[in-house]
């Protein structure tokens, strides 16, 4: 699908809508990305993304990475280093799968909201949000592309 076409399918405000949600429960930080461009390993590019976007520099090393790169018709899930030490491999596996089911149905905005709720729900588990605590939102919510 053609990454223009793509991003007049889903619903930002949706989109949007789930990840202050999710960062709502939680000191996490949930970026969504849509490669403009054919994407060979959905995985290295999301690791570039990562690093490009600046989610390296969250304070805890707890932000994640959905990228969806529609010309491929492929995505991949990222987490940074403290996200990754507390979920493991098959966590992002069954996230993967989950978003799988519903673009095979091309019900992309339920995929990617579906993917910003079960990470929400790891990051709110391991990295609650501090009684007294002022959030601070390190990365943008809005939906990048590039």
């Amino acid at each position: 699908m053609e990454p223009s076409t793509f991003l007049k399918t889903i619903d930002h405000d949706r989109i949007v809508a789930a990840i202050g949600a999710a960062e709502g429960r939680s000191r996490g930080e949930i970026r969504v990305h849509v490669a403009t461009g054919p994407v060979e390993d959905a995985q290295a590019a999301a690791r570039a993304d990562f690093e490009r976007l600046g989610m390296t520099r969250t304070a805890e090393r707890n932000g994640v990475l959905v990228l969806v790169a529609p010309a491929s018709q492929t995505f991949a899930i990222v987490g940074d280093e403290a996200v990754d030490r507390v979920c493991g491999e098959g966590f992002w596996t069954s996230v993967v799968e989950a978003m799988r089911e519903r673009f095979r149905a091309e019900r992309f905005t339920e995929g990617i909201e579906e993917a910003v709720v079960r990470v929400g729900d790891v990051l709110a588990r391991h990295f609650p949000r501090r009684p007294g605590e002022k959030d601070v939102n390190e990365l943008p919510d809005a939906i990048s592309r590039g």
